[in-house]
């Protein structure tokens, strides 16, 4: 006779008995027992367990299997972004073979004679050359010092605006010039500062004389920096107030607590934790300190000249595309190009100095 709670001989695992209910009967002879196949195995079985596991594929049979994931880097959603990226960013690279041929573009570039570093050495012999880096390093310097802060002065100020409507409207209005081409934008210039522009008409009017502002090749630098900030300077603040959302809101809490004021505040915990974000930015703009707008100053270079207004890059199409001169042209590319490579590392590694990531950890 069978005890309570205690499982009879023909039991499994699965199958302990509830109390005061006897064991179902083993199988006769007459019937024998098959073990479970898989579709239609016991629940709580280790068949069952296994089969369950599976996951069908969309649209697939059910016992058809999933998959493998594929790996975190090869999204088929990335794919376009990549074929991007070497078509216009590593196919262009091997049309720098011709800075070291004669290129003719009726032979191509497999059969142009080669020059060697004759057109280096051209170029270093170029005074206009020299002219253009020179140009090309005073508008960067101007801009770095000049430029370079508004957008996070603007991060702050409108980090400070308590209502997110008027911050909103705010935003929306910095960032509106940033979708303007530079052809509309200097003609906004022209029609407000230009020798027939809004302001000289007033001070014509008020017997005040004129200013000259867009023909003065004195002034060129400061004009050149104030548009780009009134162009560039609001969607520059895009990643600071990205910076600022990531700030922990318990520290400002805790400082009012202690007494500190919105100026201690913003220094002690507003600033260093944007500090990352800032010498990110500061090593990709010192990394393109040669590229200071090409369109900008193509457009308003018959105004003030070329001794003001050619850079790297207008000299690269003057005398090289615009003269049939490819050789030289890519030639002065490639010396801009590698400047900026060292340009970059070494910011990267004065940001390593200072105990910052810049564009990769140590």
């Amino acid at each position: 006779m069978l005890q309570k709670g205690r499982p009879g001989p023909g039991a499994g695992l699965g199958d302990e008995p509830r109390a005061g209910r006897p064991c179902a009967p083993r199988p006769g002879p007459h019937k024998r027992s098959r073990p479970p196949s898989p579709s239609k195995a016991a629940p709580g079985s280790p068949t069952c367990r296994r089969s369950c596991t599976r996951t069908p594929r969309a649209g697939g049979g059910a016992g058809s299997r999933a998959l493998p994931p594929l790996p975190a880097g090869c999204r088929p959603s990335c794919f376009p972004a990549v074929v991007l990226l070497v078509v216009f960013n590593y196919a262009p690279l091997f049309g720098l073979i011709t800075a070291v041929q004669y290129y003719d573009p009726l032979v191509g570039v497999w059969h142009s004679p080669w020059s060697g570093l004759d057109q280096f050495t051209t170029l270093l012999q170029d005074p206009l050359f020299w002219r253009a880096l020179q140009n090309t390093l005073y508008l960067s310097l101007v801009q770095l010092i000049l430029f370079f802060p508004i957008p996070i002065v603007l991060a702050l100020l409108l980090n400070t605006v308590l209502s997110e409507r008027l911050r909103n409207l705010i935003q929306s209005i910095v960032y509106l010039p940033h979708f303007l081409s530079w052809v509309l934008t200097i003609t906004v210039f022209q029609q407000m500062l230009g020798g027939a522009g809004v302001l000289n008409q007033f001070l014509r009017q008020h017997d005040a004389g004129t200013w000259d502002i867009m023909t003065n090749s004195h002034t060129f630098a400061l004009l050149v920096t104030f548009q780009a900030v009134w162009k560039e300077a609001g969607w520059g603040i895009i990643v600071f107030l990205a910076a600022l959302a990531a700030i922990d809101t318990h520290l400002y809490e805790a400082a009012a607590v202690d007494g500190a004021g919105r100026w201690r505040r913003m220094w002690h915990i507003t600033l260093p934790g944007m500090r990352g974000v800032i010498v990110l930015m500061l090593v990709l703009r010192l990394g393109n300190a040669l590229t200071v707008g090409f369109e900008q100053l193509l457009l308003q270079r018959a105004a003030v000249g070329h001794n003001t207004a050619d850079v790297l890059d207008t000299f690269s199409f003057y005398y090289g595309i615009a003269t049939n001169n490819y050789s030289y042209g890519a030639a002065a590319g490639l010396f801009k190009s590698v400047i900026s490579l060292l340009l970059i590392w070494g910011a990267n590694k004065l940001a390593h100095v200072f105990g910052e990531d810049g564009l990769y950890r140590r």
